[in-house]
This record gives structure tokens, C-alpha cells and sequence, in this order.
């Protein structure tokens, strides 16, 4: 009966002892990693349709594979830091990341607007693969390096519109003493073809336009134009949009920031950010596609196409424009040469195959 007793007293003191083991051990494997959260302002109004969207979705997609270990709070345009601050406050560390487009910074670098808009330049997709399998990327990212900002596709509107005009534009004639909200490269060729070019931020647009302050703009396209009643301000609206065939935003990431982040988060932010790039232009098409309908259908826009001739006139001035910048500067030149490269290769292969039955009925 003894030798009982001190075997069952063994037994007992031993799973005790194994018990507050596992308990230690479960309390240390569920102890929480630090939550990481960050700030990324953008350059669009808070939850505009399509552009304000597009940082929120990201935002979501890193809450939902972090299973919430990093949260990224949206702030729109003005919230934090003005429309035209975004890479600065991104280089600064005012915010970990923004949302925006390159042709912003032209000021600051002027090989920027290459990573958003070419005038008769790439279209959605063709920017895609020159980005991703390109080499477009790499050479971005390099751009952006002496700022400590690591840029990233953010989506793409797609082919925009040619914009919105009080006044028809009959012959390039009509473009001089125009005054007309265009960014990046558009606005120089504008301007070397006699018009005004003016900086202006989105949410500006319709009362620049109303009020005559300007007499044209463009914007983005159907989706976004009807969403601020640019309809309502202006009697025609143009197409082809010669300044913007596409128009790829960025991610704009602190370098500091994202070196700091464990890997695990690093592919998640990475993952995201591609999954929100073809969300947006995914989004775009459809959008843009039965907001057309509703402006030409309800409200009676006046749809019309620029005539060839402003348009060769503009093109050959992009042209020219292109070929000096070149010169000029020494980042332009390495990446028009890639660019260009690129674009010259997949319009060949695309007369053969995507472009090939385009116009046939």
C-alpha cells in the first residue's frame, strides 16, 4: 500500500510539473508581435471613387494577410499633407507610404513622369510588362534611391480621355492662349504649341472650369469625370488622350520603413500592392465603360475626336521634346532608351496579335 501511495504521489507530482510546462510554453508561443502600423497619405479626396479607393483596398489586403500584425491608416489629400506633398512627406518619414503619380514630381525629378504618363506613349498593359519583366521597375527604383523612397505600381486608370473644352478645337490654332489643367510632359508639349498649361489638384477642377479660370482640363476619364460633374462645367469632351494613353499611379514606400518591416511583412506589403495595381485598372474598364454610357445617354455630352492634325502637330512636338530631354538630362536618357525600346518592340508584336482585329466589325 505504501509503495502504492508513492507512486501515485509520483505520477501526480509529475503531470502537475508537465502541465505548468505546456502552460508556460502555450503562454509564451501566443505572446503578440508588435503591431505595425503605418500612415500613407495620398495625393486623391478621402474615398474618391476608383484613385481614393485604390489605397483603401490596399489597406485592407495588408490587414487581411497580416491577419492584422500591420495596419495602414488612409489619409486623404489635404488630411495630412497637401495633393503635392506626398513624395515629400513619404521621404521625410511623415509617412511611411503614399499613394499618387509620378508626373507630380517632375519639378523635383524629371524623369519622373516616364512612371506615370508618355504623351503617345505605353497603354495600361504595355506599362505593366515594361515595369514588371521590362526592366521599367528596377530603373524607377533607382530614380527614387537618393530620396530613400522605394516605389511600386499602385494601378492604372487605363486609356484616359482627351479632356473637357468650353470651346471646340478645330485646327492646332485653337490651342494657342488655351489655358488647360495638364501634368507631366503634356503640359510642355501644350505649351511649346502655344496653349497654357496649369497645375491644378482634382478636387479644384470643377470650379477652375466653371468659373473660366481655366478653359479645358483633363482629368482621368468617364468613371472619375462624371463623379465630379465635370459634365456640368464644360461643352465637349475630346478623345484620343494623346498626353495620357495610360496612366500608371505609385506606391510611394520609405525606404527606412520598409527595411524595418520583418519579411514576412515585406512580401505582404509587395503582394498587396500588385494585387491593387490590376484591381484598379480591372475596375477602371468597367467603370469607365457604363459612366460613358450615362454621360452620353443622360446627360448629353458632346463626344468629340480631335482632328488628326492637332494631333500629328502635338505628336511631333513630343517628339522633339522627348529627344531633348534626353540630351539634357542623363536619368531621362537611360530611360527613354528603355522605354522607347520597349515600346517600339511590343507595338511590332502588337500589329500582329492584340491590335490585329481592334477595328474589325
Amino acid at each position: 500500500m505504501i509503495k502504492r501511495f508513492f507512486c501515485l504521489v509520483l505520477i501526480t507530482t509529475t503531470v502537475f510539473i508537465l502541465s505548468a510546462c505546456n502552460r508556460e510554453v502555450s503562454s509564451d508561443s501566443t505572446v503578440e508581435e508588435p503591431l505595425v502600423e503605418w500612415k500613407l497619405v495620398t495625393s486623391w479626396p478621402k474615398g474618391f471613387p476608383g484613385l481614393g479607393f485604390a489605397p483603401e483596398y490596399f489597406a485592407e489586403q495588408v490587414a487581411r494577410l497580416s491577419a492584422g500584425k500591420m495596419v495602414v491608416k488612409v489619409y486623404g489629400a489635404g488630411e495630412l499633407v497637401p495633393s503635392f506633398e506626398v513624395f515629400n512627406a513619404v521621404s521625410k518619414g511623415t509617412a511611411q507610404m503614399g499613394h499618387s503619380a509620378a508626373y507630380y514630381w517632375e519639378d523635383k525629378i524629371p524623369a519622373a513622369p516616364f512612371f506615370a504618363a508618355v504623351p503617345f506613349g505605353m497603354t495600361a498593359q504595355e506599362m505593366n510588362a515594361w515595369l514588371h519583366y521590362g526592366g521599367g521597375l528596377a530603373l524607377w527604383q533607382e530614380l527614387y534611391a537618393p530620396y530613400g523612397v522605394i516605389p511600386m505600381a499602385g494601378g492604372n486608370t487605363g486609356t484616359q480621355m482627351g479632356g473637357w473644352f468650353n470651346t471646340a478645337v478645330k485646327d492646332v490654332s485653337d490651342l494657342k492662349g488655351l489655358k488647360m489643367r495638364l501634368p507631366g510632359y503634356g503640359a510642355e508639349v501644350l505649351k511649346r504649341a502655344g496653349g497654357i498649361p496649369v497645375s491644378l489638384p482634382g478636387g479644384e477642377l470643377f470650379t477652375a472650369l466653371e468659373t473660366g479660370a481655366i478653359d479645358a482640363t483633363e482629368w482621368v476619364g468617364p468613371f472619375n469625370d462624371l463623379a465630379f460633374g465635370l459634365h456640368n462645367a464644360a461643352r465637349y469632351y475630346y478623345y484620343p488622350a494623346w498626353h495620357e494613353p495610360s496612366t500608371n499611379m505609385e506606391f510611394l514606400i520609405n525606404k527606412d520603413a520598409f527595411q524595418a518591416l520583418p519579411d514576412e511583412l515585406k512580401a505582404i506589403v509587395e503582394t498587396a500592392a500588385r494585387a491593387t495595381s490590376q484591381n484598379m485598372l480591372d475596375e477602371y474598364t468597367v467603370k469607365n465603360v457604363n459612366a460613358l454610357s450615362v454621360l452620353l445617354n443622360e446627360h448629353d455630352v458632346k463626344l468629340k475626336a480631335f482632328p488628326e492634325p492637332v494631333l500629328m502637330h502635338l505628336k511631333t512636338i513630343n517628339n522633339q521634346l522627348l529627344q531633348e530631354l534626353s540630351q539634357q538630362d542623363p536619368s531621362i536618357k537611360k530611360i527613354y532608351a528603355s522605354y522607347h525600346g520597349f515600346l517600339i518592340a511590343v507595338r511590332e508584336y502588337g500589329r500582329v496579335t492584340d491590335n490585329a482585329d481592334v477595328n474589325i466589325d
